[in-house]
């Protein structure tokens, strides 16, 4: 006599590492865990509205492009923010959506050679989806999370955040040799962190074994 193994489609895992046997907590009982489907999508599967956004500094908005593309082509309306190294204090004010947010498009105005996020706003346009890059300046956690707020009330509501990093600074303590920006990353994930009315706030990382302290 054999016994049928079931379809990995059919499997469902509840993973309490905290509380073995115990039940899965309220984020996660409409989100079950498929083997057939990465956990990290599972918690974004009935997210309609995904704001995607940069740690900081610089381009780290584009390590989210990977995500946002394949969020987009399942039907998700996705949204870019970015922690910019750009001198945005120097923009026309009709850019500025309010304190500390910048609407950057393809059409912005260029201070100097550094802008990644006015080149990832023409990029896109390229390939025919939405063209703004909200751009957030190096400020603290307060301010920042105020900021992250009113890109939120901008957009009417997001029912996920996702922070993402190029390399892994993010996911350090602070005193790693050869860190790259732990203060804007740090400061990125304490921010998100605080924005209770979110559902799903996630993080990401691209790039691991590509920082000097864990090569």
């Amino acid at each position: 006599m054999t016994t049928p193994v079931p379809s990995h489609r059919s499997v469902t895992v509840f993973m309490r590492p905290d509380r073995p046997g115990a039940a899965p907590p309220p984020c996660w009982r409409h989100a079950l865990i498929s083997l057939g489907e990465p956990a990290f999508f599972t918690r974004l599967r009935d997210a309609r509205r995904v704001l995607i956004a940069g740690a900081g500094g610089g381009f780290d908005v584009y390590a989210g492009l990977p995500l946002a593309l394949a969020l987009r082509s399942s039907g998700k309306e996705v949204h870019l923010a970015n922690l910019s190294f750009a001198d945005l204090y120097g923009l026309d004010p009709d850019v500025w959506v309010d304190q500390d947010v910048a609407a950057i498009g393809p059409d912005t105005p260029v201070r100097g050679d550094y802008f990644p996020e006015r080149t990832l706003a023409q990029w896109l346009v390229t390939q025919d989806l939405p063209s703004t890059v909200y751009a957030f300046p190096s400020i603290g956690v307060g301010p920042l999370r105020a900021a992250y707020r009113t890109v939120i009330e901008h957009l009417g509501g997001v029912d996920a955040i996702v922070v993402v990093d190029g390399g892994t600074d993010i996911l350090m303590r602070g005193a790693e040799h050869g860190l790259g920006t732990p203060e804007e990353d740090m400061a990125s994930l304490a921010a998100v962190s605080g924005l209770d009315e979110v559902a799903h706030r996630l993080v990401a990382c691209l790039g691991f074994g590509v920082d000097a302290y864990t090569a």
